[in-house]
């Protein structure tokens, strides 16, 4: 009687190349062990956790490919989001969605990010060392053994090195978003269809208890399109009014002179600080200023510039001179198209003294790519040019500014610009408007900067200005008459 065998059932194929190349090689064979040490490395690298999977532990296989797996859904996410909503991924990761009373858990999101990165970014470097051990590089060709430990390393400070900067950049933008918008108070709906920011520029290296805000302007943003304007108000402007409030209730007829010298001298809006805060009692006059992030002085020339605008101004934004250069050194310079030469340098020594002589250089006539120290002393020069060629010269370099602030510069230059912006600014902008006003400024790009200039060459009188014709031309470039269409024929 004839025993016949049961047929031969052969294995996968996918179960062969598993056993004998990658799980179970031949360790005699230098060559199986030199191509299995290259494919482990690579398959680490593309999937991480896949090569624990095929030769090592299954277990820590799975939990590097569970790890895989929510980071590239999340990136996918992200992405995705970033190109048809970018302004809900900021607000989301900003943590704009948390209401005022938990405001404290804004950092959460940020920093959460940012311990799931490093996470991810340490289990990729222990997968990469467990994966050298697997490949038993003894066994390997000794080209290929010196080879596959290079590729390894390298690889592995590309992806652990990527991780690591994007924890770094979550980090930055946290703390920076802390230090600015730390004490921020409540958001308001925008005014008459814009948000009406108070801009403000000082040197607080001349010491804080007498400084004196040297530019001054409101930059009024479309809450629709981002349409931007910016109106400069002279600092000498004399005689200023006020919005409704405490400074109003002292001063009904506009702001006076003052006979202590410690409030400062004349009655220019500049002068407002100095007054509040030095020679008043600034915390009685405003009570919640420091709870909402501001300060009674600020909040004083903020009464002053909507009695001179006519607008509602919620928000102020105050810029440090003291270390402006570095903001501009960190957005790689502006370019500014200068009309005239301007000397730099801090002036004459005495009366009738030559320019050449205490001008220690030149910013020249022409197209100019500035630095930040060029373009500080663009924007400062008191000297051979008068006070409103000054203010013009300040909001040509806030509008190049602004131009520079693309999202690759911003992407590029993220942490010296994130740096040099939390050691310069501060605001009393609150961080759910964060969002908003970021998707604002992408819209921005598609319209030019309007400047209103009230000087004697935008028809204003220095020293009688004219509130209602004041408060008429900045309505009139915000809120643009309809056209009246003409009958055809």
């Amino acid at each position: 009687m004839t025993v016949v065998s049961p047929p031969r059932v052969s294995a996968p194929r996918h179960r062969v190349v598993e056993d004998r190349l990658l799980r179970h090689p031949d360790p005699r064979s230098t060559d199986m062990m030199s191509r299995r040490g290259w494919w482990l490395v690579l398959f680490n690298f593309v999937i991480p956790g896949s090569a624990q999977i095929l030769a090592g532990s299954r277990r820590l296989g799975r939990f590097g490919l569970g790890a895989t797996l929510v980071m590239w859904v999340s990136v996918v996410i992200g992405l995705l989001f970033a190109l048809l909503a970018p302004s809900a991924l900021l607000g989301f990761a900003t943590g704009a969605w948390i209401p005022e009373l938990l405001s404290w858990l804004r950092p959460l999101p940020l920093l959460v990010l940012q311990i799931a990165l490093i996470g991810y970014a340490v289990l990729w470097g222990v997968l990469t060392v467990d994966t050298l051990r697997l490949v038993r590089l003894v066994k390997t060709g000794t080209v290929s053994r010196f080879g596959i430990v290079a590729l390894a390393i390298a690889l592995m400070v590309a992806a652990t090195g990527s991780a690591a900067y994007a924890a770094n950049i979550a980090g930055t933008t946290r703390d920076t978003i802390q230090v600015i918008f730390g004490q921020s108070g409540p958001s308001v709906p925008p005014s008459d269809g814009y948000y009406n920011i108070l801009l403000l520029g000082a040197d607080s290296g001349e010491g804080r208890d007498s400084m004196r805000f040297d530019s001054i302007s409101v930059v009024s943003i479309n809450a629709d399109t981002g349409a931007t304007t910016i109106t400069g108000i002279p600092r000498d402007m004399p005689n200023v009014p006020f919005s409704a409030g405490p400074m109003q209730d002292k001063y009904p007829n506009g702001h006076e002179s003052h006979s202590d010298p410690r409030c400062g001298w004349g009655s220019g809006i500049n002068q407002l600080r100095t007054e509040v805060e030095v020679c008043q009692d600034g915390n009685a006059l405003y009570p919640d200023a420091v709870a909402n992030g501001s300060e009674p002085g600020v909040e004083a020339t903020k009464d002053a510039a909507e009695g001179v605008l006519g607008i509602e101004i919620p928000y102020f934004v105050f810029i440090d001179m003291h270390g402006f250069a570095a903001l501009i050194d960190a957005l790689g310079g502006v370019d500014i198209d200068v009309t005239e030469r301007v000397p730099m340098g801090g002036g004459p020594a005495y009366e009738g003294q030559p320019v050449d002589d205490w001008a220690i250089g030149w910013v020249e006539a022409g197209q100019q790519h500035m630095d930040g120290d060029t373009a500080q002393w663009y924007a400062r020069s008191r000297y051979t040019t008068s006070d409103f060629d000054r203010m013009t010269r300040q909001r040509v370099l806030q509008q190049a500014m602004l131009a520079q602030f693309t999202p690759e510069t911003v992407l590029t230059r993220f942490q010296d610009v994130a740096n040099a912006g939390a050691a310069i600014v501060e605001t009393d902008l609150p961080q759910s408007l964060i969002p908003f006003l970021a998707d604002l400024a992408l819209k921005a790009k598609d319209h030019p900067v309007q400047a209103i200039e009230l000087t004697p060459e935008g028809g204003i009188d220095q020293y009688e200005p004219d509130w209602a014709y004041i408060q008429q031309l900045v309505q009139t470039a915000l809120h643009p008459p309809t056209p009246t269409p003409t009958p055809e024929g």
